[in-house]
């Protein structure tokens, strides 16, 4: 057992369009961060929640959940542990933010102990806190803790499947400067949907698999179509619409809303596409006036890791 430990996990997308929790990808670029340090006393406290509009009562926020349900697995809860959060992805911005602070709280607090949980105990773990504070889903927890493309089969017993990264595949994160909470884009889901609406989004979702075990960039865009959520928060998103519009009409493969929104994520064949789609989607934006930030990514191999002691400085 140390006395400082750390931990960051990457953001990244859920849903990947119709796969409306149980598909889920780490996308390169910002993450969380998380250090936990041996204190007097026992259980968990949070010294920074890396925000100030975050909780800082641990049984509220993520990370502290998760190091909660941590502390209880490794039969440690007389141990006492201070968690310090840095925030490198936006709040209520659907790209994972959430999740990534529950999973690096919970890979922190295992180094902190000497590991003695596997990663898959480490994710119920965290799927405890993301249920919590969104709802208990594991779409954007499976790919902050192992990396890549995940399918969440099932929650119980927890059952994920990494699927293959196509290597060319590209990715353009577009952030409007908007908000949604996760809480609000859950409520406007439709409570019953037509079965024609069901079957069509099966389809897709099996393409998109299907796509990523081929390696087949043209199958994934014609299966990343959602016919459930998209419809259902795109109000809720002004500028979308118009911003998908122009994505496509750019030489997108297929694009939808990341998570809950409002990030959304355009699907490209290469770098030069991608640039394409990400200065079509800004300009849409900016039309209605709004201002966007988009960047182009790869899909995260690398899911959490430890930190090194000269990484843990806030």
């Amino acid at each position: 057992m140390t006395a400082r430990a750390a931990a960051i996990a990457p953001g990244g997308i859920g849903n990947i369009g119709p796969g409306l929790d149980v598909l889920g990808m780490a996308v390169s670029g910002p993450g969380d961060r998380v250090i936990a340090e041996r204190v007097l006393g026992r259980g968990v406290t949070i010294a920074d929640a890396g925000h100030p509009e975050l909780p800082t009562a641990a049984d509220r926020n993520t990370a502290g959940i998760a190091a909660m349900q941590v502390l209880s697995f490794a039969g440690a809860e007389n141990v006492g542990v201070s968690l310090t959060v840095i925030k490198g992805l936006p709040l209520s911005g659907g790209q994972g933010g959430s999740a990534a602070s529950a999973v690096a709280g919970a890979v922190a607090v295992n180094r902190l102990l000497g590991n003695p949980l596997d990663p898959m105990t480490l994710l119920a773990c965290a799927l405890e806190a993301e249920a919590t504070v969104s709802g208990r889903h594991a779409d954007n927890l499976a790919p902050a803790m192992f990396g890549g493309i995940s399918l969440i089969r099932s929650l119980a017993p927890l059952d994920v499947i990494a699927l293959p990264v196509p290597a060319a595949l590209r990715i353009v994160m577009a952030h409007p400067d908007q908000r949604l909470r996760t809480a609000d884009a859950r409520a406007a889901l439709p409570q019953s949907i037509d079965r024609a609406l069901v079957i069509a989004q099966m389809a897709n979702v099996a393409a998109m698999v299907s796509g990523f075990w081929a390696g087949d960039l043209q199958m994934i865009g014609r299966g990343l179509e959602d016919q459930i959520a998209e419809p259902a928060r795109a109000p809720l998103l002004p500028g979308f619409i118009a911003a998908k519009t122009a994505a496509m009409e750019a030489g997108a493969l297929g694009g939808s809303i990341s998570g809950a929104g409002p990030t959304s994520f355009y699907f490209a064949t290469n770098d030069l596409s991608a640039q394409r789609v990400a200065h079509a989607v800004r300009d849409a934006y900016a039309a209605l006036g709004i201002a966007c930030d988009t960047r182009v990514a790869h899909v995260a191999t690398q899911g959490a890791i430890g930190l090194s002691e000269d990484s843990t400085s806030v």
